[in-house]
């Protein structure tokens, strides 16, 4: 039985996740950030790509005040094995899934999967996680990660954190092209609520 997946995006109303050049820090409020690590305390691993980590070097933990539960496992898809030694995810409690030639960085640990297109196909990776007990995966990585795992029809539910800004069409989507030719074709999800956090607006989605 595979994993559940379920898809984190924080972004403008238009479903930028960051300006032209980059900028993302920050686009909600903090009040969305900490349900962020909520969410996170929930999950057995999160999951971003390796531009993810290149650009931020996020650490990838629960820093929630009085939390003394674990952190989840780390994830990191990155076809060439650039995650650099120096990066926080590499300190440990990681897993890098590539396609490349298998070496060690820094205290991660390293897989090597089957790929799509020289990336990580992503029944494979869900493979690999399951190997691991890992029962549900936050994804927290940019559009093409986005796109990838919605492609494979492997996005079980969306959390929506979606700010009062707009960046416009410059700026960098939340999910990268589906290369969808009908409507019909597009991939459907039943909301499940909206709530205020902050100022930002929280919406919660399920597969339809």
């Amino acid at each position: 039985m595979r994993s559940r997946v379920t898809l984190k995006l924080a972004t403008s109303l238009d479903g930028r996740i960051a300006t032209a050049t980059g900028e993302s820090q920050w686009i909600t409020g903090p009040e969305a950030r900490l349900q962020g690590h909520r969410l996170r305390a929930t999950h057995d691993a999160i999951l971003v790509g390796v531009e993810t980590v290149l650009a931020d070097d996020p650490e990838l933990t629960v820093r929630l005040q009085d939390y003394d539960g674990g952190h989840p496992l780390r994830v990191v898809l990155d076809s060439r094995l650039r995650t650099p030694a120096t990066a926080k995810v590499a300190s440990g409690n990681t897993l890098i899934i590539t396609t490349a030639a298998r070496h060690a960085i820094g205290h991660a640990e390293v897989v090597t999967v089957a790929a799509i297109d020289r990336r990580p196909a992503i029944p494979a990776v869900l493979d690999a996680l399951a190997a691991r007990n890992i029962r549900s995966i936050l994804i927290e990585g940019g559009g093409r990660v986005a796109a990838s795992f919605i492609q494979a029809g492997a996005v079980d539910a969306i959390e929506w954190f979606r700010a009062p800004i707009l960046l416009g069409g410059e700026g960098r989507s939340c999910v990268a092209s589906l290369a969808l030719a009908k409507l019909a074709d597009a991939p459907k999800f039943r909301r499940l609520g909206v709530e205020p956090v902050g100022d930002d607006l929280w919406e919660r989605y399920a597969r339809a």
